[in-house]
C-alpha cells in the first residue's frame, strides 16, 4: 500500500541563524515520505543559499524564490504547489520533534485535522504548553474545532496556529491565506476551512513542536499600530463565520487585542488611538467579561485601561 505523502510548507524570511536547526529537524523526521516546500520570501540574508544547499542534498526539498510579499503570499505559493495527501506547516525560526508528522498522521484516523501540544521557547527557557481542560481522544466535532482556538484559557495547547496541526490536503480546495494580512492570518484561514468543510479533528496531548517567541525582530513583537490593528479585522471576520450563539467568543478576543493596542497607545503617548481603543473596549466589554468571568484580574486590567488619560 502506498504511504501517504505529507507536504510540509515552510515560509522563509531573514532567519539565517535559525534556519538550519529548523530544516535539520524536518529532514530527519521518522516519517520519511515528505515533500518539503521552502518558500524564500525575498530574504536579505543568506537564507536563499541555505535553502538551495539543503535542496541539493535532499530530493524531497523544493525551493521557491520570490520577491518579498509577506508571509501570506509565501504560504500561498506552498498551497498552490503541494502534491501531498496531507499538509503541515513549520515556521522557519522554529523546530520540531523527530516524530511530529508520524504522530500527527497516526492520530488523524477518520478525521480531517490532527493537533498536538507544543513547547514555548523563550530566552528564559522552554515551557510545555498544555490545556487546562482535557480533550478526549475521540473525534472533535467541527463546532468545537471552531471554538477551542478562542477558548485559550482552557485550550492553550490547541490554539488557532497552523503549525501544530496536520490537515488533509483537500481541505484547502478553494481556500488560501489573505495576502493583505500578515499577522494572525493563520487564525482566519483555520476558521474558514473548519467552517467551510465542517472539519473534525483529533488532539494529541503531547508536545511535538517548538515555538520560538523570543525573536525581537518578528512581526509578533512589532509595536506598529498598523500591524497590531490588523488582528482586529481578523477577529471581526472570524466572528462573522461563527454560529450566532458563539460569536461572543470572537468579540471577547477582539476586546483583548483592543486592550493591547490601548497599552501601546499609552506607551507611544498617542491620545487619539487611546480614545479609539477605549471605545472599542467599552463596546465589547460585556463579551470580554463573559469569556473571562473566572479571571477577575483580567477585568481589573481592562478597568484600569479605561481610566487612563493622556
Amino acid at each position: 500500500m502506498r504511504m501517504a505523502k505529507i507536504s510540509v510548507i515552510i515560509p522563509v524570511y531573514n532567519v539565517e541563524s535559525y534556519l538550519r536547526k529548523c530544516l535539520d529537524s524536518v529532514v530527519s523526521q521518522t516519517y520519511s515520505d515528505l515533500e518539503i516546500l521552502l518558500i524564500n520570501d525575498g530574504s536579505l540574508d543568506n537564507c536563499g543559499e541555505i535553502c538551495d544547499e539543503y535542496a541539493a542534498k535532499d530530493a524531497r526539498i523544493k525551493v521557491f524564490h520570490k520577491e518579498n510579499g509577506g508571509v501570506s503570499s509565501a504560504l500561498n505559493i506552498g498551497l498552490r504547489q503541494f502534491t501531498g495527501d496531507f499538509v503541515g506547516f513549520v515556521d522557519s525560526d522554529d523546530w520540531v520533534e523527530p516524530d511530529l508528522f508520524a504522530e500527527l498522521l497516526s492520530s488523524i484516523d477518520g478525521c480531517d485535522i490532527s493537533v498536538c501540544s507544543y513547547y514555548k521557547e523563550q530566552t528564559t527557557g522552554s515551557e510545555i504548553v498544555t490545556n487546562a481542560k482535557q480533550i478526549d481522544k475521540t473525534p472533535i466535532p467541527y463546532e468545537n474545532m471552531l471554538l477551542y482556538p478562542l477558548m485559550r484559557d482552557d485550550y492553550m495547547g490547541f490554539c488557532g496556529y497552523m503549525w501544530n496541526k496536520l490537515f488533509r490536503g483537500n481541505l484547502f480546495s478553494g481556500l488560501q491565506f489573505d495576502e493583505q494580512i500578515n499577522y494572525a492570518q493563520d487564525v482566519l484561514l483555520y476558521t474558514e476551512l473548519v467552517n467551510d468543510k465542517k472539519a473534525k479533528g483529533r488532539y494529541i496531548n503531547k508536545p511535538l513542536y517548538h515555538y520560538v517567541v523570543s525573536r525581537q525582530d518578528s512581526i509578533t513583537n512589532s509595536d506598529s499600530f498598523n500591524v497590531k490593528g490588523v488582528i482586529l479585522e481578523v477577529y471581526k471576520r472570524v466572528e462573522a463565520l461563527l454560529p450566532s450563539e458563539h460569536k461572543f467568543w470572537a468579540r471577547g478576543f477582539y476586546c483583548h487585542h483592543a486592550s493591547v493596542i490601548c497599552e501601546l497607545a499609552l506607551m507611544k503617548n498617542n491620545k487619539d488611538m487611546l480614545i479609539k481603543m477605549q471605545r472599542e473596549i467599552i463596546e465589547h466589554y460585556k463579551d470580554y467579561k463573559r469569556t473571562n468571568i473566572e479571571f477577575p484580574e483580567k477585568l481589573k486590567r481592562l478597568d484600569n485601561l479605561l481610566s487612563q488619560t493622556l
